[in-house]
């Protein structure tokens, strides 16, 4: 099986430095980007990421660095940027990178302007890279601090899958292989739109009841899309499926369910994002997944709604209206 000893992890927010975090105790040697000279400064010389995931040390194997080429001797790459960023930064590692090398998307998001899942923005950018897709439902402080958390680890090459599992997995943080890189990709990129659907209910002061209702719909809104695009059902109701989608509709942690609470009270969307150091990737993500829907002819009213708050076109209240309105219809309709 193929050694995977260094370990190079491209952005270093707070979920980029907690799988930093989590290849260093797994054993790995490694090198954490950061664009921010700050962060490099501190993970370096405080042993701490004061900006983004403040309060945690981080283990002496992790350096920080500001230079991409760094990166040419890495083992393997986690992909932690977001996705808006994420084809540009492919392209400038594109020619320090060897035929063969394991890149692992870590972001979720779909790629704004081409509606493109970030698979094929690798496979258009790095082209000589085997593809992997890390997803499911963890938040980075608890991984960080080493609390118990179990992810999809979608590869179709199943023995660089094992080597990566092999690299980064621990006792408490557990990868599941997957060779569906479309149904792990799909699932964390629909789930953050659907959690700030949640958001909105839970700062309307909906209930609990809403909030159930609106994250089994939006599950079935993430299915109906995903087997659409080849997705095998047997992922979306796994880990990097519902599983995140559970987790991200159901806690203020989630920053993008979060920014649907601060929306339902009443917030503008230019406030909440001005005052956040923090992506939330559902809002950059909302329009592309409807227009994914739209290119697959599927239905997906939920995330209409968010797309159309998040994009101006409509208020809260008349999307709330909107919903509520819908013609009865028998549940499972695929």
């Amino acid at each position: 099986m193929r050694q995977i000893e260094k370990m190079g992890v491209i952005g270093a927010g707070a979920w980029g430095t907690a799988l930093a975090e989590v290849a260093a105790r797994a054993g790995r040697e490694v090198l954490l980007w950061a664009r921010e000279s700050a962060v490099v400064e501190a993970v370096n010389a405080q042993r701490e990421n004061t900006t983004f995931l403040p309060g945690i040390p981080l283990h002496a194997a992790i350096t920080a660095t500001s230079d991409l080429t760094a990166l040419a001797g890495m083992d393997a790459l986690l992909m932690v940027t977001p996705a808006q960023h994420m084809r540009a930064l492919c392209l400038d590692l594109a020619p320090l990178l060897p035929a063969g090398m394991p890149v692992i998307l870590c972001s979720k998001g779909v790629e704004q302007g081409n509606n493109k899942l970030l698979t094929e923005v690798l496979e258009e950018t790095m082209p000589q890279a085997i593809a992997a897709v890390l997803s499911g439902p963890s938040f980075a402080a608890e991984v960080a601090r080493g609390m118990p958390t179990a992810v999809t680890l979608a590869c179709a090459d199943e023995e660089m899958a094992e080597a990566i599992v092999s690299a980064i997995g621990l006792p408490t943080f557990r990868p599941y292989f997957s060779a569906d890189l479309i149904g792990a990709e799909l699932g964390g990129a629909v789930k953050n739109v659907l959690a700030i659907a949640c958001g909105i209910s839970e700062g309307k002061g909906f209930g609990d009841s809403a909030r159930a209702a609106l994250t089994t719909r939006g599950y079935a809104e993430m299915r109906r899309l995903g087997l659409a695009m080849g997705a095998q059902a047997q992922t979306l109701i796994g880990l990097s499926g519902l599983g995140d989608l559970i987790l991200t509709c159901n806690s203020p942690k989630s920053r993008n369910m979060s920014l649907g609470m601060a929306l339902g009270e009443g917030k503008t969307l230019e406030d909440i994002m001005t005052s956040r150091n923090s992506v939330s990737e559902g809002v950059h993500s909302a329009k592309a997944v409807c227009e994914l829907a739209a290119r697959y002819d599927i239905e997906m009213p939920i995330s209409e709604a968010v797309a159309a708050i998040v994009t101006g076109k409509a208020d809260v209240d008349s999307e709330i209206i909107a919903l509520l309105e819908r013609p009865f219809k028998a549940e499972i309709d695929d």
